[in-house]
């Protein structure tokens, strides 16, 4: 049984389980199981080119990002499970958790976080009931979003980045993921407001 699982190692998926890595020593953190499922073939970043994002050199592509950030996610927080080659197919509610199925496996998890990409060619059973046409895209693109209030979905199943309504920017992808991340700490702090900065020491 997992206590989050992220579906999706984009902007938003990497940022989020960034975030949650990075409070592994906070003592409601210390025995979480978490998981990303990498997958990202059909993120926009594939074939992004990045000028004017805040701390990246210009000139950086989206695909650097993309396999950097899962080297970064590896190297500083080894304790979060990347799951790469799978793509997931379903997501069932089963009384106090979810059933993620791939096309490989199955997993359980306490929470679900959904960071996939805004289009409606989205394939994954479960999620019908919440799809609606994205509220900041052109209608004639098709975009679409999960009806969310604050990026929670239904109890315990969230929605970041685009797919979450906000606009189709990487600092928003990010920030939104990052948002994500610190709404579950909270819960996980009994609701107690938190985040978690690294600070230079001298």
């Amino acid at each position: 049984m997992l206590d989050v699982l992220i579906i999706g190692g984009g902007a938003s998926g990497l940022s989020c389980a960034l975030v949650l890595g990075s409070a592994v020593k906070r003592p409601y953190v210390a025995d979480k199981d978490i998981a990303i499922i990498t997958h990202q073939k059909t993120s926009h970043l594939q074939n992004a080119l990045f000028n004017n994002v805040l701390g990246l050199t210009p000139g950086t592509t989206g695909a650097s990002i993309l396999e950097s950030g899962k080297k970064q996610l590896s190297s500083l927080y080894p304790h979060i499970n990347q799951i790469a080659n799978e793509k997931v197919n379903a997501i069932v509610k089963e009384k106090e958790h979810f059933k993620v199925s791939t096309n490989r496996n199955s997993y359980l998890s306490k929470i679900v976080v959904i960071a996939v990409g805004y289009t409606d060619l989205i394939s994954i059973d479960g999620l019908e009931d919440y799809i609606e046409p994205h509220p900041r895209a052109a209608i004639e693109k098709n975009r679409i979003w999960l009806k969310n209030t604050d990026h929670l979905v239904t109890n315990n199943l969230y929605v970041t980045g685009s797919l979450a309504g906000w606009r189709s920017q990487f600092a928003m992808a990010s920030g939104s993921g990052a948002h994500v991340a610190t709404d579950i700490l909270t819960l996980w702090n009994g609701g107690k407001h938190t985040k978690v900065h690294d600070k230079v020491t001298s």
